[in-house]
């Protein structure tokens, strides 16, 4: 029996490389980003609509009423820019997409893979969960709150039968890679590769490259210094 997912965000990166990988294995898949997809394929489909807008929200319901039983839903939806403190106004739209649009999500598919006693949610998160940033604040605390709420949800939902997970890369090398500085830049292939592991073992946390963990612990603690320096200046 071909198993069915809905990708959030998966019109391009990431989204769409494992969107093609999983529908060569047979799998069903429902597709959901603000804009179209090139996969043509009989066991696709593709929605557009934002995940800010209330149209998100409504089509996710159709899609879930026509496939009850989902099996997998991964949310790759996100966008991240660097501080302008001129110009703020994109601040709450990082958090509408990168923070809320997923708690959406998991409103609406959490219920339904409770319902049917099985499933896995995956949300795509990043080592700047970790961090403070001054470059981008918004970027970093979103992804800080999505990584909290996924881990808590994988706790409250193991005695339900789901599986969570929640999947920190580091740079991957898309159109969200911003910034001077990117340590450890991973090819889309190589975070598919990460992704169809996720897929199989459905840890709670995954971490890749693994190489670079300890590096975000120090800068963490070097972080911290400087705070509890400052906090002792002032």
């Amino acid at each position: 029996m071909n198993k069915t997912a809905i990708m959030v965000g998966n019109s391009s990166g990431m989204g769409l490389a494992i969107t093609r990988e999983l529908l060569k294995s047979e799998w069903r898949i429902v597709g959901i980003s603000r804009s179209t997809s090139p996969v043509e394929n009989p066991d696709y489909r593709h929605i557009v609509a934002d995940v800010r807008q209330d149209e998100y929200q409504k089509q996710l319901k159709i899609a879930l009423k026509q496939k009850p039983q989902i099996d997998l839903c991964i949310y790759f939806a996100g966008i991240g820019e660097l501080l302008d403190l001129s110009h703020m106004e994109i601040e709450p739209e990082i958090f509408e997409v990168n923070l809320l649009g997923l708690v959406k999500t998991v409103s609406l598919v959490i219920p339904a893979m409770v319902k049917s006693g099985q499933g896995h949610f995956v949300g795509i998160s990043s080592f700047a969960d970790e961090l403070v940033s001054a470059e981008a604040p918004s970027y970093h605390g979103s992804k800080a709150g999505l990584s909290n709420y996924l881990e808590g949800l994988a706790l409250a939902l193991k005695p339900q039968g789901i599986a969570v997970t929640n999947v920190r890369f580091g740079f991957v090398d898309t159109k969200m890679a911003k910034g001077e500085v990117k340590p450890f830049m991973m090819s889309v292939d190589r975070a598919v590769k990460h992704l169809l592991v996720c897929l199989e073992k459905k840890p709670v946390r995954y971490t890749a490259p693994g190489l670079a963990i300890p590096l975000v612990k120090f800068r963490r603690w070097m972080m911290r210094l400087r705070y509890l320096s400052w906090l002792i200046t002032f």
